[in-house]
């Protein structure tokens, strides 16, 4: 008599992902799992679990309030480090939906991407660059916060392909998906995510330096106009068609690509935004504040240790005072940190 075996909801997910995935997906099953084994839940996948963990952590909550391009905006619909993550989620998703990809370890990737980001956007990872021994990037801080900092400093125990989308995400003023293949994500949806990412900010900043009256949209090449489009959705969409159109299978995996008019557009947009917007004076004196609130914080803790420890506790107590001045300064917020400023370092008035 044949014994009928039931199949936990995660256990039926994971053999649903195996039906229906592409071949070049990374199914839950075929995770190479975390650095501290676990017992699997009954209900949710491998990814599942780490997309989770990743949106009830506090980091994830603190950038509501970390800048996106524009500091202290005064309207309501200026994007933060937040709204940029949400938005590329869901362009990863539509991708990866249309690919046949892994939908919860995109999502997991595109959720986590961002949280260690300084406040203050770049001008916030420029200046601890420049004032670490051993340098700064967002993508190794995001890391890090998963990894030792978060969850009272115990980390999340994301899985492999996780932790790997999330320090291979940024692509600074490089390629999207260098040539050479190095230091790329060893799934395809770590490579979704990049193109999320790029497609995201490209489109959400042209879209915010319109509305601060920073560019006007007359003020936009003809060729980005013609190529992507006029509003701010078609845009995306013309995106996202590119890189569909410039993607192939190749063997046992996918090799991702922008059909050409369209790729050239998208540098042509990302140009026009570094060299008008980001570098903009409106934008660029602000960031010379925000440096020197960060510079300034950053001296202070490293001079007075247990000022530091009265808010940072026990975290990360094996590691360099520097580092954990870096943690620290990393962690906040935008309005964290000026607080964080007026307190130290402005005089008490007396009544």
């Amino acid at each position: 008599m044949a014994i009928e075996i039931m199949l936990s909801v995660r256990e039926t997910i994971e053999q649903r992902e195996l039906q229906y995935l592409s071949p070049y997906s990374c199914p839950s099953l075929r995770t190479k799992g975390r650095a501290v084994q676990e017992e699997p839940c009954p209900i949710r996948t491998a990814f599942q679990r780490d997309r989770n963990r990743i949106v009830y952590c506090k980091a994830f909550r603190r950038l509501k309030y970390k800048t996106q391009v524009f500091l202290s905006p005064t309207g309501d619909h200026y994007r933060t480090r937040l709204t940029h993550t949400l938005e590329v989620s869901e362009i990863a998703r539509t991708l990866g939906r249309a690919l046949f990809l892994n939908e919860d370890l995109l999502e997991a990737i595109a959720l986590g991407h961002d949280l260690g980001h300084t406040p203050f956007g770049h001008a916030g990872e420029a200046v601890l660059n420049e004032l670490m021994s051993g340098g700064f990037s967002h993508s190794r801080q995001s890391l890090r916060v998963v990894d030792v900092l978060e969850n009272d400093g115990m980390g999340l125990n994301l899985t492999y392909e996780v932790r790997d989308g999330i320090i291979k995400h940024s692509k600074g003023y490089g390629e999207v998906l260098p040539a050479s293949g190095k230091g790329m994500p060893q799934t395809a949806e770590g490579c979704v995510v990049r193109y999320g990412d790029i497609i995201a900010y490209l489109a959400h900043d042209l879209d915010d330096a319109i509305r601060s009256g920073v560019i006007a949209e007359a003020d936009i090449p003809a060729p980005c106009q013609e190529i992507l489009g006029k509003k701010h959705s078609r845009r995306i969409v013309s995106m996202v068609e590119g890189v569909l159109a410039g993607t192939a299978p190749q063997g046992d995996h996918l090799v991702f690509g922008v059909e050409e008019r369209i790729g050239q557009a998208m540098q042509e947009l990302r140009q026009f935004l570094y060299d008008n917007v980001y570098r903009a004076e409106q934008v660029h004196n602000e960031f010379v504040k925000a440096s020197k609130i960060l510079r300034e914080l950053f001296g202070y803790f490293m001079e007075n240790q247990e000022f530091l420890d009265s808010f940072m506790g026990s975290y990360a107590e094996s590691t360099s005072h520097e580092r954990r001045v870096g943690d620290f300064v990393a962690s906040m917020t935008d309005r964290y940190a000026q607080d964080m400023y007026q307190k130290i370092f402005w005089p008490k008035t007396r009544v």
